[in-house]
């Protein structure tokens, strides 16, 4: 259970190509049990931002969103799987296991990218040019996640933090296309791909009190970080723990009707803001 976790209990499963198809046929194995299912990305940042005339805050946030999607490149995706109580899978070990995908197609010397961005996860330990080398392919990793048993399952509840980028670089890798032109067709893609969704940045605005990033949520409700911040894996667990604990405390076990919102983004329909 997620509130007995210690450090040396704890197994990141680094993903490189080498690994990938047996990292997922564990994957496959474990989702059916572990059905929740809590992701964080890194990607370069924000480098491009909209001028216009917006109808609201949420259409100005998705193009934004959408820009910088369709220009940058994926860096790392951290998934953790966790059951309705918290328990995690063990894999057959003695650990619980996280995992970490690192991705190649992001070239520092070539790509554009926010340069505090890429500095904080320089200093967090991403080695960019192991991530070219040894990385993942984006497309081959979306060819196994489409079968992973992950997306496209009506089971699966997709716990994220402030979820609009995470999404959307999934489902452009999903899709091998650019993102739609509007809010409302991104989330009928949304819908299709994770069907049920929570953003822990949606929740914590329900209630007075909460605010902040993913770290000061964590602080606030006495959740425990393992491993590096701004590590995929890491954030993913951190999301997870975080959100079961927001649940139980805030929502009295359950936030089922708060969910398919995108902080930001607004409702799952795509009509309104949040």
């Amino acid at each position: 259970m997620s509130m007995l976790l210690k450090d040396e209990s704890i197994h990141i499963r680094e993903v490189w190509d080498d690994n990938l198809e047996e990292e997922f046929a564990l994957i496959r194995e474990v989702v059916d049990r572990y059905s929740y299912v809590a992701m964080d990305t890194e990607f370069p940042g924000v480098v491009s931002h909209p001028v216009g005339n917006f109808k609201n805050i949420s259409d100005y946030n998705y193009l934004t969103l959408k820009n910088n999607v369709d220009m940058l490149k994926l860096i790392q995706l951290g998934l953790t799987f966790s059951d309705e109580n918290g328990n995690l899978p063990t894999c057959g070990t003695d650990k619980y296991c996280i995992w970490q995908f690192n991705f190649r197609e992001f070239n520092v010397t070539e790509d554009k990218f926010a340069c505090y961005s890429i500095e904080l996860l320089r200093q967090r330990g991403i080695d960019f040019k192991k991530n070219n080398e040894k990385g993942v392919e984006v497309r081959r990793f979306g060819e196994l996640l489409m079968s992973s048993g992950v997306v496209l399952n009506d089971d699966v509840k997709c716990v994220t933090f402030h979820s609009g980028y995470d999404f959307g670089y999934l489902l452009k890798l999903l899709t091998g296309r650019s993102l739609p032109d509007t809010r409302a067709g991104f989330f009928e893609l949304v819908k299709m791909f994770f069907p049920m969704v929570y953003d822990i940045k949606h929740l914590m605005k329900l209630h007075k009190g909460l605010h902040g990033d993913l770290n000061r949520l964590a602080e606030l409700l006495e959740v425990e970080r393992f491993g590096a911040c701004h590590q995929a894996g890491s954030d993913s667990l951190l999301a997870a723990c975080a959100f079961r604990k927001l649940r139980d405390v805030f929502f009295n076990g359950s936030a089922e009707k708060h969910a398919g919102v995108l902080f930001g983004l607004g409702f799952k329909d795509g009509q309104g803001t949040d």
